[in-house]
């Protein structure tokens, strides 16, 4: 299937890389007008918009640099979007960033930055893209979650509690605006085989036995790719999703359904 997401303007945050680069690089090839985005501009969004040369020449993608967690420059970004293509038909908030660390010896800055970016973060671009999508009454908001939402790995504190209340938001919002043509659902990835998760595996003492017992956790017996979960944002963010609203998919294997092996 092609075009499903024709004549659609998406905003994907975090699209440099990973899932984002790659839920940016799939709607495009369902004929959506993309604009990527990260808080950088450094070698990664270089080379994803070298590669998108023809794609930003035609005017269907286009890159803006801004730091989610500052809504000042979320606003700019979001206005500079609707004046030059007048509306913003879905959005994915995929930008986030990993805070793993012990409560007690956790910091506030530690804090801060978790739930400025993982929650507040997401809640800056939405309350941007939001009125427009209002004015017209249409708009899909995709968030990216995680299983980390809905199970608990020690030593991961306080990246669950963000994602948690990612979830709520996704819910609240969903339930909220439903009755005037706003769906907002969310995903729960498990292990995703990204750049970041490439380099935390080797970076473990023993990369091989690691990856492989990683491999052993997961019913499917194999690490996601970021692909698989591009996909279920291609259908959340379409049409073909249109009674679906205050969901969310999680995308793990089968492995937050494990009771015990």
């Amino acid at each position: 299937m092609v075009d499903r997401l024709k004549d659609k303007v998406v905003l994907v945050t975090g699209s440099t890389l990973g899932i984002g680069k790659a839920v940016a690089m799939l709607f495009l090839a369902e004929g959506a007008t993309v604009v990527l985005n990260s808080h950088r501009d450094d070698a990664d969004a270089a080379a994803v918009m070298d590669a998108l040369a023809g794609e930003v020449a035609a005017g269907r993608a286009l890159y803006l640099r801004a730091d989610i967690s500052r809504r000042g420059e979320v606003e700019a970004m979001v206005a500079a979007i609707l004046a030059r293509y007048g509306r913003i038909d879905a959005l994915v908030n995929n930008a986030g960033v990993n805070v793993f660390t012990d409560p007690l010896a956790m910091t506030g800055e530690d804090w801060a930055r978790c739930f400025a970016v993982d929650l507040e973060g997401a809640w800056n671009v939405i309350r941007a893209a939001l009125p427009s999508m209002l004015e017209r009454g249409y708009g899909n908001i995709v968030n990216i979650a995680s299983v980390h939402g809905h199970k608990i790995i020690p030593g991961c504190f306080p990246y669950p509690v963000a994602k948690h209340a990612l979830i709520g938001l996704t819910k609240s919002l969903g339930i909220e605006y439903a009755a005037r043509g706003i769906r907002v659902n969310s995903i729960s990835p498990g292990l995703i085989l990204t750049e970041s998760a490439e380099a935390w595996l080797a970076s473990c003492p023993d990369p091989a036995a690691e990856r492989a017992r990683q491999v052993n956790l997961l019913p499917v017996r194999r690490i996601g790719e970021p692909l698989e979960v591009a996909y279920t944002a291609l259908f959340l963010a379409s049409d073909e999703a249109r009674f679906i609203n205050a969901a969310d998919i999680l995308i793990d294997g089968g492995r937050s359904q494990l009771y015990s092996e």
